[in-house]
């Protein structure tokens, strides 16, 4: 497993059904046996959803992608309140859709329609959160009342202070392009319990990287404007992963993330040596309220 990095306390993922805890401190003595035992149940639990023969075509992204580690370092639990941010390719929500049971609820959490002028775009992204639910359920056949959604300019009363987690999962480029970073993350910062926690893939560019190639437009930004964009808006870093780590990624391609895996923006150009290389290179970043 690729070296993880904590900058907070130590902190065990315990998770799963019943038996999971909501513990986020170290453990000891005779704690540390019952913990294991559940860290074990949650490893069997993400080993048989990802092993589901529904999944043959979302597989294929695994490696790249490492679900299993990467719920594990955002310390999630399927018993969570999970907040999905800008549902998109939809790969992410079918694996939370079939993660969260029993108290566990999945959200997806749109973009706030007004930071937007086109008004196609607004009613494109209003429609994407009164579908959610029901696309989810599509996959994992469960009640589409099992899942919810709603977008950040129009939450529902109640929804502040109740997410145990939210992630957000290569998009924090886009928000930064199109200038809507501060009041999406002001947005979910209030979505969050005081002691929940965001959950951030990013494709990372080199760390010396100019800003004309890391403002968002290439798809890549520096791992250190990230934390930086955070901690400005009310988070503190907890910790870092390499999980999501690829060297193959030159971070420099004219046609930025796009060029690479799935997407192929080149299409049959150079298409083996890009295939060869994989998905980009990712930071893995979990952050906390600043209280």
């Amino acid at each position: 497993m690729k070296k993880t990095i904590w900058l907070a306390a130590a902190a065990a993922t315990l998770l799963g059904s019943g038996v999971y805890a909501h513990d986020h401190g170290t453990t000891k003595g005779k704690d540390s046996a019952a913990h294991a035992q559940m860290h074990k149940a949650h490893q069997q639990r993400i080993a048989q959803i990802l092993a589901d023969p529904s999944r043959a075509e979302d597989a294929k992204r695994d490696k790249y992608r490492h679900p299993a580690e990467t719920l594990e370092f955002f310390r999630v639990h399927p018993d969570h309140k999970i907040g999905e941010y800008a549902p998109g390719g939809e790969w992410v929500s079918r694996l939370l859709g079939r993660y969260v049971e029993g108290p566990g609820k999945l959200v997806g959490l749109y973009f706030n329609p007004a930071g937007f002028a086109d008004p196609k775009r607004q009613e494109g992204i209003k429609a994407g959160a009164a579908s959610y639910a029901a696309d989810v359920a599509k996959v994992t056949g469960r009640p589409a009342t099992d899942y919810s959604a709603f977008t950040l300019g129009d939450i529902p009363e109640g929804q502040k202070a109740t997410f145990d987690r939210i992630l957000i999962m290569r998009m924090m480029h886009n928000i930064n392009r199109w200038n809507i970073a501060d009041s999406e993350l002001k947005a979910m910062r209030e979505l969050l319990k005081d002691d929940g926690l965001v959950g951030i893939e990013q494709h990372r560019a080199k760390a010396d990287a100019p800003y004309s190639y890391t403002d968002g437009g290439k798809g890549y930004m520096r791992e250190a404007d990230v934390i930086k964009m955070m901690e400005i808006n009310g988070f503190e870093l907890v910790g870092k992963s390499e999980v999501n780590a690829n060297p193959k990624d030159s971070a420099d391609w004219p046609d930025g993330v796009w060029t690479l895996p799935p997407v192929l923006a080149k299409k049959d150009v150079d298409r083996a040596k890009y295939e060869a290389i994989g998905e980009t290179d990712r930071m893995t970043l979990l952050f906390k309220k600043r209280l």
